[in-house]
């Protein structure tokens, strides 16, 4: 049994039977000489600070103590063993802790209260199991592996309480040597998660407000029609028309890959041409009723058709990607695929310039392998004649599709509410990045007015449609 533990109730811990208190000066020469106790233990007290003692165990251990007393309970704390603290500098200590008992404060308490405060580690896993379970099952995943992979190496054993701003924007500025963009969504998670532990009373404040962000430039990368087409030759030409499949689907409605990806067939009314994604499927959280295309409700017609062919006289898989055979679920990822065709892609693109560097290269290749070279082969000549590469559509995110769709949609004079609305934004400011797409339509209607101007002033006539008088 814990001997402060046991004394604080007012039952001493010393239980050997050669328990002695002798009231003397303790000096270090003295505390060296101790005999220990055969069993148990034996505490001499001093004589100048009262309560302030040196206890001894059977095992010849040494160690500072100090008794006294705080609200009707007797205590006792220990200072530190001998020889790591000297007699003077343990009775010294043993006067500081008397002022503060004075005071009113009781440090067996506060040293309890520390041992017992939570660790980082404790408050990641609580955030973990409180907070996480309402995110997105692809934040979910994010949040933890950077939790367990920059945060708990570095803070796991610290008190949440004793966390400072400089350990913070340590992990911040390690991070950002390599990937900036990163080290500011893993700051992001840290100020949610402290600012959970103050809601939990774990600590007064949170330690990550004031971190300096990396600066962040928004992506703006859209297919061009060109590219679309090179890639619908790809996904064509694939062996994994499921996957290809998830591509046209993200292409053809702009939704989110894990919308797509774990979309049921219950969500959809073929015949109305709708696309009904409940609450719990979408990041707004909130139903998105979205009409079909004739392109896309023709693809999930001839999906349908293939599932019911499939299962037979059986039920049709809910999901329209269903996880590969023998696993549960839906597919739950693109990435692998859309790398290869966003490859394959590339090549066409260079092929299809035979004037350009990479198209020469290409070129090249195919003459001497009778056949359409792949990316890599290209990239390994690329390096082997020492020049750089354009990326192609090798820049392109599976995210980019869903950007892509809105920008079609903002260059044929799609107003920013109309494409906010088809792609679930609940907030104005993120449809408006497209904003500068829209100019398009309207520099071809300002050249209209510019050219009818022009004709006009130059004395030739222009078919001008005459507006209709209203009446009064």
């Amino acid at each position: 049994m814990d001997d402060e533990n046991a004394y604080r109730d007012g039952h001493s811990a010393d239980t050997g039977a050669d328990m002695t208190k002798v009231l003397d000066r303790l000096t270090d020469t003295m505390v060296r000489k101790m005999l220990p106790p055969p069993s148990g233990n034996r505490i001499t007290y001093d004589s100048e600070v009262k309560g302030f003692g040196v206890r001894i165990t059977a095992a010849g251990a040494r160690s500072f103590i100090l008794n006294y007393r705080v609200a009707g309970r007797e205590r006792r704390y220990t200072i530190g063993s001998f020889p790591d603290w000297s007699v003077t500098s343990a009775r010294d200590e043993a006067k500081a802790l008397k002022k503060r008992i004075d005071r009113g404060e009781d440090p067996l308490q506060e040293r309890e209260d520390a041992r017992a405060a939570p660790t980082v580690a404790e408050l990641v896993q609580k955030f973990k199991e409180d907070y996480l379970p309402r995110r997105r099952p692809a934040t979910q995943r994010d949040y933890t592996r950077w939790l367990d992979r920059f945060v708990l190496p570095k803070l796991g054993p610290m008190k949440v309480a004793d966390v400072q701003h400089a350990d913070v924007d340590g992990i911040h500025r390690a991070i950002s040597r390599n990937t900036p963009i990163q080290a500011n969504r893993v700051v992001a998670v840290m100020s949610k998660m402290f600012a959970l532990a103050v809601k939990w009373g774990m600590r007064p404040d949170n330690p990550v407000k004031g971190i300096e962000r990396n600066g962040e430039e928004r992506r703006q990368r859209y297919l061009s029609p060109d590219e679309i087409a090179h890639v619908c030759a790809a996904l064509a030409a694939s062996k994994e028309q499921s996957s290809a499949n998830a591509i046209r689907l993200l292409m053809l409605t702009g939704a989110r890959r894990m919308e797509v990806l774990a979309a049921t067939w219950n969500m959809f009314d073929l015949q109305a041409g709708l696309w009904i994604k409940p609450s719990a499927h979408t990041k707004q959280k909130k139903e998105h009723r979205v009409p079909l295309s004739a392109a896309a409700l023709s693809l999930l017609t001839s999906m349908r058709d293939a599932a019911e062919k499939k299962a037979g006289d059986g039920d049709v898989v809910p999901y329209l990607f269903p996880a590969r055979t023998g696993e549960e679920g839906h597919q739950g990822e693109v990435q692998n695929y859309w790398e290869a065709i966003r490859e394959k892609a590339t090549v066409t693109v260079w092929a299809a310039a035979p004037d350009t560097l990479p198209g020469r290269l290409v070129a090249e290749l195919a003459e001497r392998t009778k056949r359409k070279p792949s990316y890599a082969a290209v990239r390994a000549l690329a390096a082997e004649r020492k020049v750089t590469l354009p990326a192609g559509l090798t820049d392109a995110r599976v995210h980019d599709l869903r950007h892509s769709f809105a920008s079609i949609l903002a260059s044929g004079g799609a107003s920013l509410p109309l494409i906010g609305a088809l792609l679930g934004h609940t907030q104005a400011s993120t449809t408006h990045r497209y904003a500068h797409l829209s100019d398009d339509p309207l520099r071809a209607a300002a050249e209209r007015v510019g050219a009818l101007v022009t004709g006009a002033a130059g004395g030739k006539s222009a078919d001008v449609v005459p507006l209709r008088k209203t009446k009064a």
